[in-house]
């Protein structure tokens, strides 16, 4: 594996860096303005700076994004999809080194890290196959001698505000989708994660610059929040989409639809795993796991709480508690370790507010957190992943708490475990442990899950490309990556034709003059 230093010249990375690009150009005077410094969670060391986006930066991207969309579009699509194909093996070139960039830059594990840039890579091939199938459907017409189609075109300007938790992977899940349909994208990053967000960019301009792609495919903007309202508030961009928490979304989609844009969103979750009689507990164990200590609990389908049946709630309680004594919590470069950190020192006192509102609003505490201190914990951000047993109706229960605290409850009957899970603002993902065909068809039918992910026998974190991904309620109802997502980002048209030598009218009405 190699150091970090190493890993950033790859990547073309450097101490200072702009933050502000309109594809294959980086805008601004390195340093002569505000900065964000990017500090690593694994041992607290500033591993870069990077340029503040001011408002005149904006606008030329915005210039450059609007012209490029004027040439993209009529690119087609097989083309674009063939820069998007070169985009995905020069991924495969560099995915150890974005790996460790963005394990040691947000806290994930090396696995998980090298886990994000493949999925990169595997909506790269997805989007190269789309961009031969952007079909509409042909339909009968009333009328004699006419002809009925739909076409699908691209939007324009597609905004892309994403989050620290997947620096990478929502980006090109949202792009290179977009790309293929023929729009442009202009990304904002988290601005705690803004190196892998330049690092992307680094990779994607060598290929814009090989296939002479024109400047404003791909545009960097980065800062604060007052950036992504810029993207939010400008009426050049049709499409915002935006990965965050509710607050942020419920903000993007009341400022969009003020001005009668689209957003797309994806926002909290508080996933579930019902677990009844006829669970594999083996299977379980592992699923629930897994789903609630992975990225140290700062996934959005992380595993938040474990509905279990009275029958198997203490053999399921006993091996958790068991599994969570050997978890080896350290520097995720390490792969001996199970749990890296979390995203910054705010997360940490949010993870202990949690904890003490379990106490007081009447949780027990299983295995107990707490912040861990020492060598090899220097930056004061690694934690002690717990379980507590609550009530679903609780009220921190009911909150998305970005850290890795599981709550366990009981439950005697399914429809009283679907209706809890249920029960909470979020509906991202959802899973149930069983073997019984009629309790995993109940979970899935109209009356089970209510989230836009559910599923049986593995737990509700981890989602492939193939699939639509999104929940709905305060989630936010957006679809991303595979299925017919692709047609968040273009615009559906109605096209009919007449070959005959007359006029008929639809519904037929008649209008006769002369």
């Amino acid at each position: 594996m190699a150091n970090i230093k190493d890993v950033l010249k790859e990547l073309g990375l450097k101490k200072s860096n702009s933050g502000t690009s309109t594809g294959r150009k980086w805008l601004g005077k390195v340093g002569s303005g505000r900065q964000i410094e990017s500090y690593s969670p694994v041992d607290g060391k500033l591993i870069g700076k990077v340029d503040v986006t001011t408002k005149a930066e904006y606008e030329k991207v915005m210039k450059e994004a609007e012209a490029a969309f004027l040439e993209w579009r009529l690119i087609p699509a097989p083309k674009r999809g063939e820069v998007v194909r070169q985009y995905g093996e020069a991924l495969r070139t560099h995915k150890e080194a974005l790996g460790m960039l963005v394990s040691y830059e947000m806290g994930k594990s090396y696995q998980e890290g090298l886990g994000e840039v493949q999925e990169m890579i595997d909506i790269c091939d997805f989007a190269v196959g789309l961009s031969r199938q952007l079909y509409g459907l042909t339909i009968h017409s009333e009328r004699p001698s006419h002809r009925m189609f739909e076409q699908w075109h691209p939007l324009g300007v597609v905004g892309i505000i994403s989050a620290f938790n997947f620096p990478v992977a929502v980006w090109a899940w949202n792009s290179m989708l977009a790309f293929v349909c023929g729009d442009v994208c202009v990304w904002k990053g988290s601005e705690k994660t803004p190196l892998c967000t330049l690092a992307c960019q680094n990779i994607l301009a060598k290929v814009f610059k090989a296939n002479k792609v024109p400047e404003g495919i791909s545009c960097i903007v980065t800062g604060n929040y007052k950036v992504g309202e810029w993207l939010t508030e400008d009426t050049r961009v049709p499409l915002v989409s935006a990965t965050g928490s509710t607050r942020m979304g419920k903000q993007v989609a009341q400022v969009v639809a003020g001005r009668l844009g689209r957003s797309l969103l994806e926002l909290g979750g508080n996933n579930a795993i019902i677990v009844t009689p006829n669970a594999d507990l083996e299977i379980t164990t592992i699923g629930a796991v897994f789903g609630a200590v992975g990225t140290a609990g700062q996934r959005c389908t992380s595993t938040r709480r474990l509905i279990i049946h009275d029958s198997v709630y203490d053999k399921v309680k006993d091996n958790l508690v068991s599994a969570y004594q050997q978890l080896a919590i350290g520097d995720p470069l390490d792969e001996s370790n199970h749990v890296g950190p979390l995203i910054d020192k705010d997360a940490v006192k949010n993870y202990l507010n949690s904890i003490k509102e379990i106490g007081k609003q009447g949780g027990k505490m299983l295995v107990e957190g707490g912040v861990l201190k020492g060598k090899g914990y220097e930056s004061g951000c690694y934690v002690k992943p717990c379980i507590a047993e609550v009530k679903n109706e609780m009220k921190i229960v009911q909150h998305e708490t970005f850290a890795p605290i599981l709550y366990l409850m009981r439950y005697s009957e399914l429809k009283d475990a679907i209706q809890m899970q249920n029960n909470v603002p979020q509906g991202l993902s959802s899973a149930i442990m069983t073997t019984n065909l009629r309790e995993a068809e109940l979970f899935l039918s109209g009356g089970g899950s209510d989230c836009g992910i559910a599923n049986v026998n593995i737990g509700t974190s981890g989602a492939e490309i193939g699939g639509a991904f999104g929940g709905e309620k305060e989630t936010g109802g957006g679809r991303e990556s595979g299925s017919d997502a692709w047609k968040a980002y273009m615009r559906r048209q109605t096209n009919t034709i007449n070959y005959s030598t007359k006029l008929p009218l639809a519904q037929g009405i008649k209008f006769d003059f002369g």
